[in-house]
């Protein structure tokens, strides 16, 4: 069973609509259509645990990381296995508010990551940030709109393909900078973050290589 038909399951058995549940998860009655029907698998955590907060149930539950409820909602049998995410071969503008995403495979993380938010994985290209991160690395990105000075974070850049690079910020601005010293950081002021435009998606929060 998938995440979105245990939602519907759940649901049904409470006897709400779906314009109702919508209503009291907080999101729009065509978000939960989606969810229901795995049109948007990466759910975010805070939507999971208010349905299983109404449904008395945990998250994991929901997730699908155990397969039983005892009397009291409590999860009995545990799955041993982690949580698939997409990885994508590249991120960018497209039109309006999508972003253009390819997904090129699934990779796995743990539970208790997948718990603490929404995550992609993404192909790194090319050597700016050598020796840190090769390419054809994988890195494991946590969808976020901002980071913390030092982050190693995901950027999109004038709409372009998006760049895995270290922010930095200061007083007037930011700077996301390589780690091979060939390549210059790339700096904007306050102003220019609006108008390049310069978009956090994400941080690297694990990384993935092949030997």
């Amino acid at each position: 069973m998938t995440i979105g038909e245990r939602i519907k399951e759940l649901r049904n058995s409470l006897g709400y609509s779906q314009v109702d549940f919508a209503d009291k998860i907080d999101v729009s009655k065509q978000t939960l259509y989606k969810y229901e029907n795995n049109i948007i698998t990466n759910i975010p955590s805070d939507k999971i645990e208010a349905i299983a907060h109404i449904c008395k149930v945990s998250p994991a539950y929901i997730m699908g990381w155990v397969t039983e409820k005892d009397d009291n909602g409590i999860d009995t049998v545990p799955i041993e296995s982690g949580y698939t995410i997409p990885v994508l071969g590249r991120v960018a503008a497209g039109y309006g508010k999508e972003a253009v995403e390819e997904v090129i495979g699934q990779i796995e993380i743990s539970p208790a990551l997948a718990a603490k938010g929404d995550y992609f994985g993404l192909l790194i290209k090319g050597d700016s940030m050598i020796p840190t991160l090769y390419d054809g690395d994988t890195v494991i990105v946590q969808r976020v709109d901002d980071a913390e000075s030092g982050d190693l974070v995901i950027a999109l850049v004038n709409g372009h393909d998006a760049t895995c690079k270290r922010l930095q910020k200061y007083a007037e601005g930011i700077a996301l900078i390589p780690q091979n010293p060939v390549y210059e950081p790339m700096r904007f002021t306050e102003s220019e973050i609006d108008t390049t435009p310069v978009k956090i998606l994400g941080k690297v929060v694990e990384m993935r290589r092949k030997f």
